[in-house]
């Protein structure tokens, strides 16, 4: 009953935006797991690693483990997970975002880093991730595939959604 206590007050984002117990455990039993579920969809990667360490910041030891296990273009997505992660708890939890960005330092890695650090340029998609869950994300100008399981090409001569 401790541990349970102690993981609701770990938690930096709302009930309809946490991962479920399950995933956690099975990601901190083996967090090689989720690249094998992700294989080629580092965006997929990302927003799934984010609400894990959002909904409970004490899985970073697993990230750690995941890092190690990982390829360059995966721990630039790891990267940009920590920092979408770290956003998400800056306002509810800012000791746990504290805890986050402390962590992605230390780990001294620069892949990891550029990631953390291009995803704080963009700190847009973190809120709309959030606040919009329901609402699919525009798309890129410089995107290649498209389709659900990006497997069609995209027409390079679609004009680019110009920002408002």
């Amino acid at each position: 009953m401790v541990a349970s206590i102690d993981a609701c007050r770990a938690q930096c984002v709302e009930f309809t935006d946490r991962a479920s117990q399950l995933q956690l455990d099975t990601f901190v039993k083996s967090p090689s797991s989720l690249l094998e579920q992700l294989r080629n969809d580092k965006e997929k990667l990302r927003y799934r690693l984010a609400t894990f360490i959002a909904t409970n910041p004490s899985v970073l030891p697993s990230v750690q483990t995941l890092i190690s296990a990982s390829s360059s273009t995966d721990r630039s997505a790891i990267g940009a997970a920590l920092r979408i992660a770290e956003g998400r708890c800056t306002s509810t939890k800012p000791d746990a975002a504290r805890k986050i960005r402390d962590f992605t330092q230390r780990i001294g890695d620069l892949n990891v880093q550029a990631g953390y650090a291009a995803a704080g340029e963009d700190t847009s998609g973190a809120q709309a991730q959030s606040q919009d869950k329901g609402r699919a994300q525009p798309p890129r100008g410089g995107a290649l595939l498209d389709g659900e399981w990006k497997t069609k090409l995209a027409n390079p001569f679609k004009p680019v959604p110009l920002p408002n």
